[in-house]
């Protein structure tokens, strides 16, 4: 068996059997748990947690003190800042005797999530979706979607790019998307 390369610092607690992809750093005071999977070229700030069950993409990047628990995934070149949260459990209590419900959250490709955000079980964050900081997402966000507020609500749209795009759906790089039952799609 090849074992992956990858940067773990001194303080950093990864268990055996957690997946860490090659070129990935993992810094100071994370712990990953066994069963978690990380992907290539991820960058795992100060004091993070992935729980056993979590999939973390390639070229994903954790600032310090996120969270993903059991049931979150994060798709391939995801941002999330600074104490972004993701629930499990809708009924969280600390005492349990009824079977306890995973709800799966996926957070899509390229999406960035803002610092202080919460992402509560259930929903999908759309492809290149922005998520604006201290934010409470309650329902699907459409891909491309820049949604701000508590509960969150779409306020524009983002380019692939992250900036804004105007009201024809164009952005100041040249790319340029239609508006779709999903949320936007590029013009290729």
């Amino acid at each position: 068996m090849i074992k992956p390369k990858y940067f773990k610092h001194k303080t950093a607690l990864i268990a055996p059997r957690a997946k860490i992809g090659d070129g990935t750093r993992v810094w100071a005071f994370t712990n990953i748990q066994d069963g978690a999977v990380v992907g290539r070229n991820c960058n795992i700030c100060d004091g993070c947690f992935i729980e056993k069950g979590a999939v973390v993409g390639n070229h994903v990047t954790l600032k310090n003190g996120v969270s993903v628990f059991e049931g979150i995934t994060l798709e391939d070149d995801v941002f999330c800042a600074t104490n972004a949260a993701f629930i499990n459990d809708r009924h969280p209590r600390s005492h349990r005797k009824d079977p306890w419900i995973l709800e799966r959250t996926t957070v899509k490709k390229g999406a960035t999530i803002g610092a202080n955000a919460t992402v509560m079980c259930g929903v999908v964050v759309g492809e290149y979706a922005v998520v604006g900081a201290g934010s409470v997402v309650t329902k699907d966000v459409p891909a491309y979607a820049i949604v701000l507020g508590v509960p969150a609500k779409v306020k524009g749209y983002a380019c692939r790019c992250g900036r804004k795009l105007n009201q024809d759906f164009q952005c100041s790089c040249g790319l340029n998307y239609t508006l779709a039952q999903q949320g936007l799609k590029l013009n290729e």
